[in-house]
């Protein structure tokens, strides 16, 4: 059945998502509030985003630096923009600046990019960043992501030696096709436990981002707070180029 032109096949598609998205956090004894749903956008056009922000929604993420730089003046400065994945130490300084109003970056995966994203926020002068180490799960050599054995360094490394970001948790990206396994979250969940006894906070302060349109669902079961949701919202890809960090 077709979605209302009114509305849009995006603003209708996120509404679902965000009904199966209360669906399994019920099913798993978890407050539906406690589940951010991220709206992936890469390689969508402005007008696009432009309709679903219009519905009211305000999180959105991006996979490429050099596309959300060009992509966030042309929005409202209200929206909360997430960056996902591996972020080249020579990108931070112009995704800081070209988008005052990221939210979060998902994921740091070395302390060199923490370090550059510290100096970055403390010479721009603004608030805090919040950032989520990302951790490779499935063990792929194509994936970017620390060692599950070096997440605690990591984390404490951010926790402690970067003032001007702020820990948030850990994130993942799963196998080679972006699906992911049970294993790859459960994995991601021990993490937590191990990076928040080193750090003596609560498993609440520590968010687990992991789920993607194939598996959002499994993971806000396994304890997923934060989904990043893609396809299923905005419909495939359209690769034009290779697109670089």
């Amino acid at each position: 059945m077709a979605a209302p032109a009114v509305e849009g096949t995006a603003v209708t598609a996120l509404r679902a998502v965000m009904f199966r998205v209360r669906q399994a956090a019920e099913r798993s004894g978890r407050t539906p509030d406690l589940v951010r749903v991220v709206a992936v956008s890469k390689t969508k056009p402005v007008s696009l985003i432009r309709q679903v922000y219009d519905s009211g929604y305000r999180c959105f993420g991006e996979n490429y630096a050099q596309e959300l730089i060009e992509k966030a003046p042309q929005l409202p400065q209200d929206i909360d923009w997430h960056f996902i994945g591996h972020l080249q130490s020579n990108k931070v300084k112009s995704l800081l600046t070209g988008v005052p109003n990221l939210a979060m970056v998902e994921g740091v995966d070395n302390a060199k990019v923490a370090n550059h994203l510290d100096r970055a926020v403390s010479s721009l002068g603004r608030n805090p960043l919040k950032v989520l180490v990302q951790v490779n799960t499935s063990g792929e050599a194509s994936k970017s992501g620390i060692d599950p054995s070096g997440c605690v360094e990591l984390a404490k490394h951010v926790k402690l030696q970067c003032p001007n970001l702020e820990f948030s948790g850990l994130m993942t990206i799963g196998m080679p096709d972006y699906s992911s396994t049970p294993e790859n979250f459960k994995t991601l969940s021990n993490c937590r436990i191990e990076v928040c006894k080193a750090l003596g906070i609560a498993e609440e302060q520590c968010e687990l981002s992991m789920g993607m349109s194939g598996d959002f669902e499994l993971a806000i079961e396994m304890g997923s707070t934060n989904v990043r949701v893609g396809s299923t919202i905005f419909g495939p890809r359209e690769y034009a180029k290779k697109q670089p960090n």
